[in-house]
């Protein structure tokens, strides 16, 4: 990338000016805050001009995604049924730490319909372009589909999104950048339109492990109007993020618990096994005692009956505006009984506690965050959820995950790495992604248009 402007507004106006040339094209910004974005620039300056450096991310332009309050803007979820809906009256306390940090915020990103997609397909407001084919229209991953195409196409260095099964590592796996799956009670969701209480987090998406590492610390912090976050203890990876991972016991999800594995998948992982044993972590086969595919389905009801019961009068009037799919996939919760909910909270319970006493021995975890690059939007099929086949299961599990590219596939599309790990280990997850990241060397750029 070029070299940085000198001032925060310089930098401010070079990023809004990309964005105005691209996003015609890209659609990952559902609208740009181009006057108050180039006023925080001028406070940074301003402070900066004053003898302030205390803020980390002093400058740094981060996209939201359209589900998490910006004040004064209204919060679109992706759905024509919010068109006409009131601006926010302040900020999601997440987009207050990152203005309190120094970041600022060029505008509200696109996302499916009410964050209920892996796909990052939307019928009715319009779906992201995938920016590493400017030839054929691609997926570019749900549900944070404008992050990840903003962040993928270096419109921006980082964008928030939310990930309830995968909806910040799907997005970032297709479109060539990395994604923190943040453990729930890390970040605030006050302010956050719901999808599942129970599972939703808020992560970053980001062009590199670093910049993720910088925003996880910013972001983190209780709020009194989220009771997940009390007494979780926020924490800073960067002092261990270059201790490497030698010694490390990194448990390799096995080809054959990996559905629909694709050939250049397949191989890609393989080599990403291989680059992290030569750092000198000791990969080994794991027995996860269960199916990631199963765990995933049951990660699924979890979404259908808790999307259900917070969009219930949209879901239930055929002429709320809501597209068909997203609609149905709401339906399907309303089929779920409380007796079906309440038992299926204590076989997670019981599901975790095996899991853990099962991986006990090892660091974290390895597989593919994608089981296959992107595919063309009209290769869709709406009534299947492939894209988080890799994913869901570690949202069923409660723990955290993180997402880094590793390579181009044949056609030159972004294949990538997961890192599992605990819940609320997330600087162990940035500590491996780093190491394979310094390894692995500079990711490609997206074609240009």
């Amino acid at each position: 990338m070029s070299a940085k402007p000198s001032s925060a507004v310089a930098a401010t106006t070079s990023t809004l000016d990309r964005i105005e040339r691209e996003n015609g094209s890209l659609n990952a910004f559902v609208r740009v805050l181009r006057e108050t974005a180039l006023a925080e620039a001028a406070l940074v300056d301003a402070r900066r001009a004053a003898g302030d450096e205390s803020r980390p991310l002093a400058g740094m332009a981060v996209g939201v995604k359209d589900m998490i309050d910006v004040g004064g803007v209204v919060s679109g979820c992706g759905s024509l049924t919010r068109r006409n809906g009131p601006p926010a009256d302040r900020d999601a306390p997440v987009v207050e730490k990152l203005r309190a940090a120094g970041a600022i915020i060029p505008g509200k990103m696109h996302t499916v319909e009410y964050a209920f997609g892996g796909y990052g397909t939307n019928e009715t407001v319009g779906t992201p372009w995938n920016p590493w084919d400017r030839k054929v229209h691609r997926i570019p991953g749900g549900s944070s589909s404008g992050s990840g195409v903003a962040v993928g196409a270096r419109l921006l260095p980082a964008a928030l999104g939310t990930d309830t099964g995968g909806s910040v590592r799907i997005p970032a796996a297709l479109c060539g950048c990395v994604g923190l799956k943040t453990s729930v009670g890390r970040v605030p969701r006050t302010g956050v339109a719901p999808l599942s209480q129970l599972l939703d987090s808020i992560g970053p998406l980001a062009e590199d492990v670093t910049t993720a590492a910088r925003l996880f610390v910013a972001m983190q912090g209780p709020d009194a109007g989220d009771a997940t976050t009390i007494g979780i203890q926020p924490v800073d990876p960067m002092p261990d993020l270059g201790r490497g991972v030698k010694g490390l016991r990194l448990g390799r999800i096995a080809d054959k618990d990996l559905p629909l594995l694709s050939e250049d998948v397949k191989a890609d992982f393989a080599a990403a096994v291989a680059r992290l044993e030569a750092l000198g972590a000791r990969v080994e086969p794991v027995d996860l005692g269960g199916s990631i595919d199963a765990w995933g389905n049951l990660c699924g009801m979890f979404i259908a009956a808790e999307c259900y019961a917070n969009w219930q009068a949209l879901a239930d009037d055929p002429a709320s505006g809501l597209a068909d799919p997203i609609r149905a996939r709401m339906l399907s919760g309303k089929r779920i009984t409380a007796a079906q909910y309440i038992q299926a909270l204590a076989a997670r319970e019981a599901a975790t506690a095996a899991f853990l006493h099962r991986i006990d021995r090892l660091d974290a975890l390895i597989l593919p965050t994608i089981p296959f690059p992107a595919i063309a939007v009209a290769e869709v099929d709406e009534t299947r959820a492939p894209m988080a086949m890799y994913t869901r299961w570690v949202n069923y599990l409660n723990l955290a995950g993180l997402a880094v590219p590793t390579a181009l596939s044949r056609g030159g599309l972004p294949l990538s790495l997961q890192i599992v790990v605990r819940r609320l280990e997330e600087p162990l997850a940035l500590r491996i992604g780093y190491a394979f990241e310094q390894a692995r060397g500079a990711f490609p750029m997206p074609p240009t248009a």
